[in-house]
């Protein structure tokens, strides 16, 4: 079985493949993989990442079938079904590595901040709720640093930090494996201009 070390080496050497327009899988047989993943599968990795079109993990990482297990929602945010998600990967499917995976130019970080300085009437109950996930994040960082400069860009960071201490926080199971050496999770963003993923070393 793969370790989180290995799985996220994995993740770095596909990402620079992918910045550097290099692509494992060309050539390679999906008809043949799909017979190998027709009654199991073992992802190297989970990747809890933004719905966002420009930001699909397989391609960012340089991934083929089966090898992740992606939730995506908007804000890479951590509510009740994206926890239940990640839970069954690490414990149904042995799943070594977590990634919270954030982006540059974010929609639902950008909607955030607006929301948080003038709040709209009117706004549906889920999109409520998914700003509402992020809005702290936005009020803890302006109170660290009121200024507006690049205060996006600092959003997008703080949301992917506290997104894993959510997952911490509010599932005893992945704390528990986390704790135990069981999994990794590991913070990262994308640059949707780059290509590159930083990985947040913290």
């Amino acid at each position: 079985m793969m370790t989180a070390d290995e799985a996220l080496n994995k993740l770095r050497e596909g990402n620079a493949r992918f910045v550097s327009d290099v692509h494992f899988y060309e050539g390679y047989s999906f008809e043949k993989r799909r017979a190998e993943l027709g009654e199991s599968q073992f992802p190297l990795a989970v990747v809890l990442g933004c719905s966002d079109s420009r930001v699909p993990a397989e391609l960012v990482f340089d991934q083929g079938l089966g090898d992740l297990f992606v939730v995506r929602v908007a804000g890479n945010v951590a509510a009740p079904s994206q926890l239940g998600s990640i839970e069954y990967a690490v414990s149904e499917l042995n799943t070594p590595l977590v990634i919270v995976l954030g982006h540059s130019s974010c929609g639902a970080v950008k909607a955030s901040i607006e929301e948080f300085h003038k709040p709209s009437a009117g706004l549906s109950f889920g999109l409520s709720d998914l700003l509402g996930r992020i809005q702290p994040v936005v009020e803890k960082e302006l109170e660290t640093n009121p200024d507006l400069k690049d205060l996006e860009s600092r959003v997008v960071k703080a949301n992917v930090k506290a997104v894993v201490q959510t997952l911490l926080a509010e599932s005893e199971l992945i704390a528990t494996k986390a704790s135990s050496g069981k999994i990794k999770i590991v913070g990262a963003e994308y640059s949707i201009h780059s290509g590159i993923v930083d990985f947040f070393d913290d």
